[in-house]
C-alpha cells in the first residue's frame, strides 16, 4: 500500500467512513452544498470556484511483486544492477491481515572490514656473540721473531715510557679495599681510548678526589653527570665516556655484587669495553691471563716486523694471530713491552729507526738514514776605521745532510701510521 498525496478543494465539511478495503482507515470526505460537488466553492456573485486542497489523503493500490525466479533471470550477472526503488512510508497498520500485496525489497548490506596491522612479535634482546679466542687456522710464527722480541726487550730496559709510570696498572695503587682497587683499573681503562696515558692519569686522579677520594661503584653511582665530566673533561669523547661509567656503576652493582667480573664476555657486556680493556682487566685486577690486549701500537709495530702475512686490518686480527703463536707465558707482558717502544722509538709518525736496532736488518720496514757533512769557506771583508785598510774574515761552515732509504715497496706500511 502506498500513500499518494492528493490536493482536493477546500471543503464545507468532512465526513468520515470506514475504508472498504481496511477497516482501521478512515475515509473523509467534504460534505458539498447542493448542486455543487466536492471540488467546489461558492463564490458571492454566485458563480462556482474550483479550490485547491492543502489536506493529505491516503489512497490504497494493490500490485503483486514479481517472483524471484523472474528477478533471477531478468538480471544476469553480465547486466548492471537495476537502480534500487526507495520505499515510502505510509501510514498503514497490519499489513500481513491486508489483502493487499506488500512489495519489500531485498538490499544486500556489505560489511566493511578494515584490515589491521598485525603487531610485531616481541623478541628478546639479543645475546652479545661470544668473543672469538682461536683461529680455526693457526697463524705460522714468523722467522727470527723471538730474537726481534729480545732486541726490543733489552732497549726497553733502558727506556721509560709514559706507560711505565701512568698506565692502567698505577690506578690500583692509590687504593685500600680491593673491589676499589679492580673498579679502578677498570675506570682508567676505560678512560683510556683514544687519550694519552699523561692526560688519563690525571683524569682518574681529578675523578676520584671529585668523587670524595676514592673509586668506588657507589660514589660513582650517586654522583651527578656534570661532577663526572669536568674531572674527565680531558680525555678523548669524555660525553660518551661520562654515560659509560655511570651505566657500567649501575651494572656492576646490579649484576656482579659491585665487583669487576672475571670472564671477558662479561666485561665486553659493560657499555664502553672492548676487548682489549677486557683482557687487560683480568691481567691487571684478577691476574688471569685468558688472551693478549692488542691496542694500536701493538697492532701498528707487529705489521711493522711483518709478523702477520697477509697485513692484519684492525686490532683484533693482530689478538687473534699472536695468541695463535707467541708463547701464553709471553701473553701478559707483550702489551706493556710493545706500547712503551711504540710511545719512545717505533712511533706512529716518523718513528726514530736511526736509533732503533731492529733497523740492522730484523725490521723490514726501517728506514736508513744516512748523514753526510760538506764544508765551504765563506769570506767577509770589512774595512777597519784604525787605518783604513780591508779586513779579511775566513769562516768554515759545515751542512749536515741525512739521506732516508725507504725500504722495499712490499713492506707492511713502514711510515703509515696504522692507528
Amino acid at each position: 500500500m502506498v500513500a499518494v498525496k492528493k490536493r482536493s478543494a477546500s471543503p464545507v465539511g468532512l465526513v468520515g467512513k470506514p475504508s472498504a478495503f481496511h477497516t482501521s482507515v478512515t475515509l473523509f470526505t467534504t460534505s458539498a452544498a447542493p448542486g455543487t460537488n466536492g471540488n467546489e466553492a461558492t463564490v458571492s456573485d454566485g458563480s462556482t470556484s474550483v479550490r485547491r486542497s492543502k489536506r493529505i489523503k491516503l489512497e490504497q493500490t494493490e500490485y503483486a511483486a514479481p517472483d524471484q525466479d523472474e528477478n533471477h533471470s531478468e538480471f544476469s550477472d553480465s547486466e548492471p544492477s537495476p537502480p534500487r526503488k526507495r520505499k515510502t512510508r505510509g501510514n498503514v497498520k497490519n499489513a500481513a491481515a491486508s489483502s493487499s500485496t506488500v512489495k519489500v525489497e531485498e538490499v544486500d548490506v556489505k560489511t566493511i572490514v578494515t584490515p589491521t596491522k598485525k603487531s610485531k612479535k616481541q623478541t628478546s634482546p639479543r645475546k652479545p656473540k661470544p668473543i672469538q679466542q682461536v683461529l680455526a687456522v693457526p697463524h705460522p710464527a714468523p722467522l727470527q721473531w723471538k730474537e726481534t722480541y729480545d732486541t726490543i726487550k733489552r732497549m726497553r730496559e733502558n727506556i721509560v715510557a709514559p706507560v711505565d709510570t701512568m698506565g692502567c696498572d698505577q690506578a690500583q695503587y692509590k687504593e685500600q679495599d680491593p673491589k676499589s682497587r679492580r673498579f679502578s683499573t677498570l675506570v682508567s681503562l676505560m678512560l683510556s681510548s683514544q687519550t694519552k696515558d699523561e692526560v688519563t692519569d690525571a683524569a682518574v686522579s681529578k675523578l676520584r678526589e671529585a668523587l670524595g677520594g676514592s673509586l668506588t661503584v657507589e660514589a660513582m653511582i650517586h654522583a651527578d653527570d656534570t661532577t663526572i665530566a669536568e674531572a674527565i673533561a680531558k680525555v678523548g669523547f669524555w660525553r660518551r665516556k661520562t654515560e659509560y661509567l655511570k651505566k657500567a656503576a649501575q651494572k656492576l652493582k646490579d649484576e656482579f655484587d659491585s665487583d669487576v667480573p672475571k670472564t671477558v664476555d662479561e666485561l665486553c657486556s659493560l657499555p664502553g669495553v672492548g676487548p682489549k680493556m677486557a683482557f687487560l682487566a683480568l691481567q691487571v685486577a684478577w691476574n688471569i691471563n685468558v688472551g693478549i690486549g692488542v691496542d694500536v701500537h701493538v697492532h701498528r709495530i707487529t705489521n711493522r716486523l711483518g709478523w702477520h702475512k697477509p697485513p692484519t686490518k684492525n686490532p683484533e686480527e693482530t689478538r687473534l694471530n699472536l695468541q695463535s703463536w707467541l708463547p701464553t707465558e709471553l701473553h701478559p707482558e707483550i702489551n706493556h713491552l710493545l706500547v712503551g717502544f711504540g710511545q719512545m722509538v717505533c712511533l706512529p709518525v716518523g718513528p726514530k729507526c736511526d736509533e732503533c736496532e731492529l733497523s740492522s736488518g730484523l725490521c723490514p720496514s726501517a728506514r736508513k738514514v744516512t748523514k753526510t757533512t760538506k764544508s765551504r769557506k765563506v769570506t767577509k771583508t770589512s774595512r777597519s776605521k784604525s787605518n783604513g785598510g780591508p779586513k779579511i774574515e775566513i769562516k768554515l761552515e759545515e751542512q749536515i745532510e741525512e739521506t732516508v732509504i725507504e725500504p722495499p715497496t712490499d713492506a707492511p706500511s713502514p711510515l703509515t701510521d696504522i692507528d
